[in-house]
Parts: C-alpha cells; sequence; structure tokens
C-alpha cells in the first residue's frame, strides 16, 4: 500500500517541482549579495510550505480512507474540480504563448530580488511553494491521497516525507550545487534560468495538461466505482 501510494504521488510532486517560476526565482536568488544564506532561506522556506499544507490538509481529510466518508467524497470532488481547472489554465497556457520573436514577459518581482534578505528569502519560498494556486492545488491533492490510503502514521509521515523530497529537488538541488561549487553552478544555473524564461509558457501547458488529465481521470472514476 505504501508503495503504491509512493507512486501515485511521483507525477504530483514532479509537477510541483517542474514548476518554472520557483525555478527561476531560486536561480535569482544565487545571484544576489549574500547568495548563501539568501539561497538556504529560499529552500527552507519553499519545503516549510509544502510540509505545512501537506499535514493541514491530512488532518482535514481524516477519515478519507473510508469511502463512503464526506472526507472521501470531498477529496474526489477535488481531484474533478482540480483536474478540470488545470485543464484550463493548460488551454490558457496554450493561447497566451509568446508567438515567434515576441519576448516572453515576466513577473515585475524579480528586480526586487537582490534586495531580499534570508528573512524575505524565506518568506517568498513559503509563499511560492504554499499558495501559490497551482502548487497548493497539487499538494493538497498529494496529501489527500495519502490521507485516502489509510496509512500507519509512520508510512504516512514517509509518504509526504518522499513527496517533499521530490517536489523539492529543482529548487533545494540548484542551491546545494550552489554551495558546493558555486563558480560552476552559476554558469550553468544561468543556462537553466535562460531555457526556462524562453519556455515557460510551453512548460507549463505541458505539465498541465497531464496532471489536469490524471487527476480528473482519478476523481472521476474513484466517483464512478
Amino acid at each position: 500500500m505504501l508503495s503504491q501510494t509512493i507512486g501515485d504521488l511521483l507525477p504530483v510532486a514532479a509537477g510541483v517541482a517542474l514548476s518554472p517560476i520557483p525555478i527561476i526565482a531560486v536561480i535569482l536568488i544565487l545571484g544576489t549579495p549574500a547568495a548563501r544564506s539568501n539561497g538556504a532561506a529560499f529552500a527552507g522556506g519553499w519545503i516549510a510550505g509544502l510540509v505545512v499544507v501537506s499535514v493541514a490538509t491530512m488532518a482535514l481529510a481524516d477519515g478519507a480512507a473510508d469511502p463512503t466518508s464526506s472526507s472521501a467524497t470531498g477529496v474526489k470532488w477535488f481531484q474533478v474540480t482540480a483536474g478540470a481547472l488545470f485543464l484550463a489554465m493548460a488551454a490558457r497556457q496554450w493561447r497566451s504563448r509568446p508567438q515567434e520573436g515576441q519576448e516572453p514577459q515576466m513577473p515585475a518581482w524579480m528586480a526586487a530580488i537582490d534586495g531580499f534578505g534570508p528573512g524575505r528569502s524565506a518568506g517568498f519560498g513559503a509563499l511560492l511553494s504554499g499558495p501559490n494556486p497551482k502548487n497548493l492545488a497539487l499538494t493538497v491533492a498529494g496529501a489527500a491521497s495519502i490521507a485516502q490510503a489509510d496509512l500507519a502514521s509512520g508510512d504516512a509521515a514517509l509518504a509526504v516525507s518522499v513527496f517533499v523530497v521530490v517536489a523539492s529537488f529543482t529548487v533545494v538541488g540548484p542551491v546545494v550545487w550552489f554551495l558546493l561549487a558555486p563558480e560552476r553552478a552559476v554558469r550553468s544555473l544561468q543556462a537553466i534560468k535562460g531555457f526556462m524564461v524562453d519556455n515557460n509558457a510551453a512548460i507549463m501547458m505541458v505539465v498541465l495538461l497531464v496532471l489536469g488529465l490524471k487527476l480528473l481521470g482519478q476523481g472521476l472514476g474513484a466517483l464512478g466505482s
């Protein structure tokens, strides 16, 4: 049961990890004057945001392992709603993608990152992982699936840990790399940032499309059983 639950979690966790904006943000933070402390703080805030949302969701979805309970029904409808919403967001990403020769429009907050200290970096990391609408929906979906599995407390904690680790590898990984080999990391991370900026819409469209179909199918299947 634990291995099946973790298997179901992996695509959702990968969807969180492949969000271009947090990857761009951590690379920009690693280019600030206090890169080491800011990078570690951003990664810590990111992890904290995922943990808080996961634990809160599991508490709210307590009893979802009983397929006849109101919690289980709520989880199923959430999956259907989130899946439909992700498909709509994928269509919007496709329609709003930059045309050939057009520069991608990136958020204005990027210019403010140079002035961040560790506190603001940690808060920014938590903001991007926790309340961020896409990541919030994915983290809630992942935690709800753990609650549905009716795992022992130790196995549930392990499942949450696996989810957080996989969802964090594109944020924590660059920070660890920078701390170990800053000069090599900076050169490579700048190239990654350029790719993410140029292909943000396409990456998000594919991620949202795949996860939308997964969640919608999972929810509809559960409602029909």
